[in-house]
């Protein structure tokens, strides 16, 4: 059983924004439509508390998000270059309960789970950036450890863009691997992962591939794992409007397919989220998160 997890308040009020905000309802509901997510296998989460968001983030920032929404939105664009409403806000504490929710499932039933949300991987402890207010990787390793269902986790980021903010906050941690395969001459100021591959400029399919199979096997053989979670962004795709790798669709189904099967085979349970993407084409964005879900479901729950 693979688990897809989904709020229809997950959408961001970000008109007119390259990340588009609305893109969750309309990958949830080519989903349904395509039979993927059934009555079945779908489940709501519930907000994360202000307990768990403080297992990484400070308090004081926390406050600030919550004036900015009651008081002057658009301040938000200063801490993480988008308006911050109380609907934004209510929004990636639903994400972040999501990302939680699609680990403690894919633990509970060793398979895996998908939050059609999260991957903000760009949030500090004491600030947000790029478009990412909270960062709900992190907060669910920490909430998980604290529950003490697992002790040793890998994040796997396949974003076109570093994920800075989960490497700052897990730096020095021999419990949690980090490891990010992105564009190295982009944003953002790049912080240490445990395993870093910094991409150049024009990477395509064969190139990128190849680093995942030389790599992927053997962190996960050394690290040994309790549980992946894997921000399948979809913005290494060569028609991406804020990166400059060449990735076809073909190449993030390969991509997807080598991950899952990879960690299929070691009997890890995996969480994914879907991270970013920003094609010309709002279709393609669909398209490509979607492709990302039904390669889940094809690896985790065959037919």
């Amino acid at each position: 059983m693979v688990y897809f997890i989904y709020h229809s308040d997950y959408q961001l009020d970000w008109p007119n924004h390259v990340f588009r905000g609305e893109k969750f309802a309309l990958i949830y509901e080519q989903l349904i439509g395509e039979g993927i997510i059934n009555e079945i296998n779908l489940l709501a989460p519930e907000p994360a508390t202000q307990d768990q968001v403080q297992l990484v983030h400070r308090s004081a920032y926390l406050e600030r998000l919550k004036f900015i929404a009651r008081h002057n939105p658009e301040l938000g664009r200063r801490e993480c270059e988008v308006p911050v409403s109380e609907s934004v806000l209510k929004a990636f504490y639903l994400a972040v309960g999501g990302t939680i929710l699609a680990c403690q499932k894919a633990l509970e039933t060793h398979s895996a789970a998908i939050n059609l949300q999260g991957g903000f991987h760009h949030a500090f402890p004491a600030h947000g950036e790029g478009f990412c207010l909270l960062n709900d990787l992190a907060i669910a390793v920490r909430v998980l450890q604290k529950q003490a269902l697992i002790q040793r986790a890998m994040i796997i980021d396949c974003d076109l863009h570093q994920g800075n903010g989960t490497a700052f906050i897990f730096k020095g941690d021999p419990s949690v691997f980090t490891f990010s395969i992105h564009q190295e001459n982009t944003y953002p100021k790049k912080e240490k992962s445990r395993l870093d591959i910094g991409l150049d400029d024009g990477t395509g399919d064969d190139d990128y591939l190849n680093l995942l199979h030389m790599h992927i096997p053997e962190i996960i053989g050394k690290h040994r794992p309790e549980l992946i979670i894997c921000q399948s962004g979809v913005d290494p795709f060569e028609d991406d409007q804020l990166g400059n790798l060449r990735l076809t669709k073909w190449g993030l189904a390969e991509r997807d397919r080598y991950i899952f099967q990879t960690v299929r085979q070691a009997g890890i349970p995996l969480a994914v989220t879907l991270g970013g993407g920003y094609p010309t084409r709002m279709q393609d964005m669909i398209d490509l998160h979607c492709q990302t879900a039904r390669i889940l479901k094809e690896f985790f729950a065959p037919a």
